[in-house]
Order: C-alpha cells, then structure tokens, then sequence
C-alpha cells in the first residue's frame, strides 16, 4: 500500500506559484503595485477615455509653431515617440484643455492618421484642421487673408473616359449644424468680415479679413492659374474661396466615424491664405498665413465649444 500526500513532479523547469500544501494551509498574494502589467493597462486606458475639449492638426511646422505659440501650448511625448501640445485656453465659463498635433506629411491620408492618433490619446470633443491653403478667389483670397469653412468640397473622384474626357465628382460634406451656428455667430459679432491686425510684427500695422467660405481639397499641390481644377471648383460651388490638401480626409474621418457608438465630434477648417495657387506658389508667406490662422482659431473657440 502506497501512501503518496506530496507533489509528484516529472520534467524539467516547473514552476509554481502561490500554492500551500498541509492542513489548513493558506496563500497571501500581494496587491498589485503600481507598475505591474495590469495597472499600467489600466492607466492606459483611463488616459485613452478622458475627454479633451479641442484637438488640433497641423501639417507644417509653420502651423504647429503658430497654433503652439498662440494657445500656450507645451510639449509631450507619448510611449511610442508621438508629440503632442497640450494647454488650456482661458475662455467662458471655463477653460477649455486644447491639444495640437502635426500629420507626418502633407495629404488626406496622413491627417486621417493623426485625427486617429488624437482620438486615440485625447478623444477631443472637437477637431479643427488649422494651417495654410492656396486662394483661388481674388476678391475675398487674398495672400495673408483667413478662411473659415464649415463646407469641403473633395474633387479628386473621377471618371476617365476614352479620348482624355474626364468627369469629375465631386464629394461635398458639411459641418453639424451646431458648428454652422457658432461660425455664424463669430462672423455676427466681428463683421463679415471680419477685420483683424496681422500677427506677424512685420504686418502689425495691416488688416487681414476672414471670410466664411468652401474649401476644395485634393491630393495635389495647385501652381497653376490655369489649372482645370480651379474651373471645375469655381463652377461647383461660387463659394470655393481657397484649395488644400487635407480638408477632405477630416470631412472623410468625421463621416465614418458617425457610426461608432460615440458621440462623433463637430469640425471646423481655418486656413491662412499663403499664395494663389498659381506659378508664384511659394513659402515665403507661410509663417504670416499660420499666425494669422492661429489667431482666428484662438477667436473662435469660445463659440465652438
């Protein structure tokens, strides 16, 4: 007769944990600090699921530099190298926390990865595509001007037919209607439009106008005055007043995201004015664009949140 009251084991590298053996035998196991696997999940997700109020992208370093200094905002690095700038912005009846982004390159694709990387981090309430556009209106366009638009016109989907014949279809999304109302009430109570000093201290001394109005969005840089496009945009829609290159992947973003089960964050897109999109396109206004951009984007938050 065997008596066998033990553990029988066979194999190498056994291992066992948190067990007793014997009458009454008991197992304490320690709470888990603060830096095991499941508590830095937990903390991960509790920074995923806190709500900011505004989220912003940027494309050029012009922008973000603009939008940063505007808004105060401070550098921060996420585990993985994604910097993000964070600050609150002094409006009523509270301040409103504000983070900024910058796509890894220009086009719709590379904006809809950062809205991803914002929401993902900040879950914002609010996105708004700040920066610097082509204008294609010579009245209300010019260099150093702002427009606010709440409309985007996506013009690259096309049908090419045999013989060169190419129609153009265009894609035109709009804004909640709550964003509608708040762009309307800043233009109410700064004029339409409205009349700002430059931001720049080499254009302190001018005005630049903002202007309610459509953006087109494609996937090419625009220097042509000749360009199809523009006529194609002009006859679209009167109001297209300037052209860029990633409005339509937020109005995309925002269309999808309709369908999740959360509530989906309103829109807005400013953009400065830096050329014509024609021959002379150029750098050399990019920093006046942005500041000036940057400037209305401060302007409006109070009506947009």
């Amino acid at each position: 007769m065997i008596d066998n009251r033990g553990i029988i084991s066979h194999g190498d590298n056994n291992n066992f944990n948190n067990n007793a053996i014997g009458d009454h035998a008991r197992v304490s196991v320690p709470a888990f600090s603060s830096s095991t696997p499941t508590a830095l999940s937990e903390a991960s997700n509790s920074e995923t699921t806190a709500q900011w109020d505004v989220g912003v992208v940027t494309i050029l370093s012009e922008e973000l530099r603009a939008v940063k200094d505007e808004l105060r905002l401070e550098r921060h690095k996420k585990p993985g190298g994604l910097y993000f700038y964070e600050g609150e912005h002094i409006a009523s009846p509270s301040p409103l926390r504000v983070v900024a982004t910058q796509s890894q390159s220009q086009g719709q694709r590379s904006a809809m990865a950062a809205l991803g990387n914002l929401r993902r981090h900040y879950n914002p309430r609010f996105w708004v595509l700040v920066g610097v556009g082509g204008g294609i209106h010579d009245e209300y366009a010019r260099v150093g001007n702002v427009i606010v638009s709440t409309d985007i016109v996506y013009y690259e989907n096309r049908k090419i037919n045999p013989h060169g014949d190419v129609r153009r279809r265009g894609e035109h999304r709009q804004a909640p209607a709550a964003v509608v109302h708040a762009v309307n009430a800043f233009f109410t109570e700064h004029g339409n439009p409205a009349r700002i000093h430059g931001r720049l201290a080499t254009h302190a001394a001018e005005v630049f106008e903002v202007h309610p109005g459509v953006i087109g969005s494609g996937e090419a840089v625009i220097a042509d005055g000749d360009a199809e496009v523009r006529r194609y945009l002009k006859t679209y829609h009167e109001k297209v007043l300037a052209v860029d290159m990633e409005a339509g992947g937020l109005s995309q973003y925002w269309q999808e995201n309709s369908v999740s089960g959360e509530s989906n964050p309103g829109w807005v897109v400013i953009r400065g004015v830096s050329d014509n999109a024609d021959e002379n396109k150029g750098h050399a206004y990019h920093d006046l664009a942005a500041r000036n951009a940057a400037h209305v984007l401060a302007q409006l938050l109070t009506h947009l949140c």
